[in-house]
C-alpha cells in the first residue's frame, strides 16, 4: 500500500531560514511565512469568486498590518526604517 502524502505539509509548507540567525529573525521568518501562505489563498478565493476584489484587500490588508506589528514588537524596525504607507 502506498503512503499517503501529508496533507498539511502540502498546504503549509514551511521552509528552512537562511538568514542572519536571531530568534526575532526566527519568528519574524515564520511570520512571513504564515503571511504569504495566507495571502495566496486570499488571492485564490477572489480568482475564483469565492470573495470579493473588496474583501480580499481587507483581509490582505489586516494581514500586513498584523506582519507590520509583528516586525515592531520583535524590535526588528531601526529607527530611519519606513513601512508600508497606508
Amino acid at each position: 500500500m502506498e503512503k499517503q502524502p501529508d496533507i498539511n505539509k502540502f498546504f503549509y509548507q514551511k521552509y528552512d531560514y537562511k538568514g542572519n540567525f536571531t530568534p526575532q529573525n526566527l519568528v519574524f521568518n515564520a511570520n512571513l511565512q504564515e503571511f504569504a501562505a495566507a495571502v495566496s489563498y486570499i488571492c485564490s478565493l477572489e480568482t475564483v469568486g469565492k470573495i470579493s476584489a473588496e474583501d480580499a484587500y481587507n483581509q490582505t490588508s489586516e494581514l500586513w498590518q498584523q506582519l507590520e506589528r509583528s516586525y515592531v514588537e520583535l524590535g526588528l524596525i531601526q529607527r530611519n526604517d519606513v513601512l508600508a504607507v497606508d
